[in-house]
């Protein structure tokens, strides 16, 4: 069977820099400069989308996770589900919501009580909180869809692989509407402890990917979620459609369980699998959203890959961890949308924190300001711990 073309028609975000599609594309645009981390959603009220009892229920990635597929759902003109004449059911519409650590945060709070309280006060809603499904299963729940529903949970790749494995559904014929993406909440104390002390976390609260001085990654939380559906159904009832998705790649360096492979090469395998998946070459690519997270080991892997694959300088490259910091297994998603904006909108939101290009990387990094972009093939990257790599490609829609 010919796969389906996967249109992007609803884009739902809560980040760093703002929430909401036009705050979280202004906020691209800024210079934060320092900041104390974690970096939180500033300005989230769950109480706009839970009782205050279900509020205390669930955790802040659940949390996070139906306020996007609320808003891209809004986005997607779907708000009331589906509609008679739309041709869809609900029993072929899934929910993919990926995550790093799921509901951490709330294990770590139930951990305090068990040691100060005993057993008895430990929450019965604990292990619905804390289990990395949660978000998938409220979404569901929420909106009543019956289709797959689903998590992946691969570290700071799993946003780009849930979005992947959604698209793949819609591609099969198995889906015809998919809410995709993914959510983290802000990291922990314990978990902020253990990336300092693995060096990981910038010293001086500044995300600068590819320059270079880069010195580790900012923490931070968020949540993204795009409707998914397939394009002639979705053209037949006037959505507006932002890109397409027109491929993708999973793989793994096998290599170390925090490093990246030398020189990229398990990121150049991940690449080329999604290029060929697309049926495209590098030749065609207009532009790459980078994993660049601002450690020195991964950013110049990555940039290894970019100009093994593309030559230099290449594709103009933007790493929006500048802006949002890392939020993780959110981070895919989150950079998926910023993907389909570029192309939606025919800019290229610039690098935050890059100043002093690094000779040794070679990128066509583009910092200073917005850049003007001619629509074309967008690649965006995710790495892992773990090894695991996952792209994209994105599309214009076709003619």
């Amino acid at each position: 069977m010919t796969p389906r073309t996967v249109a992007i028609t609803g884009l739902g975000v809560l980040s760093a820099c703002g929430i909401g599609v036009e705050a979280f594309w202004h906020g691209l645009g800024t210079e934060p400069g320092a900041r104390p981390q974690p970096l939180e959603v500033e300005g989230f009220d769950p109480g706009r989308w839970f009782g205050p009892k279900e509020v205390r229920r669930v955790d802040r990635f659940t949390q996070l996770a139906v306020a996007a597929a609320t808003m891209a759902l809004d986005d997607a003109g779907m708000a009331k589900g589906p509609e008679p004449g739309d041709g869809l059911s609900l029993a072929r519409c899934g929910v993919m919501v990926a995550t790093g650590v799921g509901g951490l945060a709330s294990y770590d709070r139930q951990l305090h009580v068990l040691e100060a309280r005993g057993a008895d006060r430990v929450s019965p809603f604990l292990i619905p909180m804390l289990m990395p499904n949660a978000a998938a299963a409220a979404v569901s729940l929420r909106f009543g869809w019956t289709g797959p529903c689903e998590t992946v949970t691969t570290a700071c790749a799993a946003g780009t692989h849930g979005v992947a494995n959604a698209a793949g559904w819609i591609a099969s014929g198995r889906c015809d509407a998919v809410l995709a993406g993914a959510s983290e909440g802000h990291p922990t104390p314990v978990g902020m402890a253990g990336f300092a002390n693995m060096t990981a976390l910038s010293p001086t609260g500044m995300s600068c990917p590819f320059d270079a001085d880069r010195n580790g990654f900012v923490a931070s939380e968020g949540a993204a979620i795009l409707v998914l559906e397939e394009l002639d159904a979705a053209r037949a009832r006037g959505a507006h459609v932002y890109a397409v998705i027109a491929g993708s790649a999973s793989n793994a360096d096998a290599h170390h369980l925090t490093a990246p492979a030398e020189a990229g090469a398990g990121a150049l395998a991940c690449m080329r699998l999604a290029l060929d998946d697309a049926g495209m070459s590098p030749g065609d690519v207009a532009h790459v959203n980078a994993h660049g997270t601002s450690t020195p080991r991964n950013d110049a892997a990555e940039a290894a890959a970019l100009t093994a694959l593309f030559g230099r300088p290449g594709p103009p490259v933007t790493s929006i961890k500048g802006v949002l910091g890392h939020a993780f297994g959110a981070a895919g998603a989150l950079e998926a949308v910023a993907a389909a904006l570029t192309i939606d909108r025919g800019a290229i939101p610039p690098t935050a924190g890059y100043h002093t290009p690094d000779p040794a990387l070679g990128l066509d990094v583009v910092a200073g300001g917005w850049r003007a972009f001619e629509p074309g093939p967008v690649v965006s990257n995710s790495f892992a711990f773990g090894g695991h790599n996952g792209a994209l490609v994105l599309a214009p829609p076709p003619g």
